[in-house]
């Protein structure tokens, strides 16, 4: 079973959230309607800005424990490349 790695934001180079999950578009919904207590509750982030896939959930989780240690640039510099409008991706979710 695969995971996501996925980044939450409130606005365009706003405060940002990583995260993984084996259903991006679940947790997506989940931070969308607020159904998840704590930081991202309390910031309001309900954008998904980015997520990338990987095919070993574990890989996933190696992945986003990394891209929480890295500098805000870093995270920016990933959005950027993908999301440059930082459109909420959460409507291209099938």
């Amino acid at each position: 079973m695969g995971g996501y790695v996925y980044l939450m934001t409130n606005r365009p180079n706003g405060t940002l959230y990583c995260g993984v999950t084996n259903d991006i578009a679940r947790r997506a919904h989940e931070h969308r309607e607020g159904l998840v207590p704590g930081f991202t509750k309390r910031q309001g982030l309900k954008r998904l800005v980015w997520f990338a896939f990987y095919e070993v959930f574990r890989d996933a989780i190696q992945r986003e424990s990394t891209m929480k240690h890295w500098p805000r640039a870093w995270k920016t510099r990933l959005i950027m490349a993908d999301n440059p409008d930082w459109d909420d991706l959460y409507e291209t979710l099938a």
